[in-house]
């Protein structure tokens, strides 16, 4: 009777430090998320910091890609950043052709939204704005365009 409770409370011992290792596992891994969940905002702040900076020497980006002979341009990505670089291109002699975006069909603006997977028309330049994923994204969209794939960040510290 003993060892038969010896046993079972061996079982349970050992069925408990498996639930704690897998929610140790699982709380690395919540943990590991969010630490890069901040690293992309960070650095979305600290471009968009700069952005201000440009601002405030009178700069603009219009200019920059005027002086580069980008004339007709598309952005990868349609969150805060693509938005506000769309919103300063405005009004400009800037084209904006087309965004490229993941969720193209639920985002509503005055050009034309694309996926990546979709044919993408000839652009002068194609600016990304998911800057923590530029290099992934150059790589993608490299096999696809010959127009020169920029990013917004790189940029901004141009300027």
């Amino acid at each position: 009777m003993k060892n038969k409770g010896i046993g079972v409370l061996s079982l349970l011992a050992g069925a408990l430090a498996v639930g704690t290792l897998e929610s140790r596992r699982r709380m690395k891994i919540k943990a590991d998320s969010l630490q890069e969940l901040s690293d992309k905002h960070l650095a979305l702040f600290l471009m968009m910091r700069q952005w201000v900076k440009v601002k405030q020497e009178g700069k603009n980006l219009s200019a920059y890609f005027e002086e580069k002979g980008y004339h007709e341009i598309a952005i990868y990505g349609m969150s805060y950043a693509g938005e506000a670089l769309a919103d300063e291109l405005e009004g400009t002699g800037i084209k904006v052709k087309y965004g490229i975006d993941q969720r193209a069909d639920s985002i509503c603006a005055e050009f034309e939204m694309v996926t990546k997977d979709d044919a993408l028309e000839n652009v002068d330049a194609i600016v990304v704005t998911p800057i923590k994923f530029f290099d992934e994204i150059e790589e993608d969209l490299g096999e696809k365009v010959s127009c020169p794939i920029v990013s917004l960040e790189d940029i901004l510290y141009e300027i």
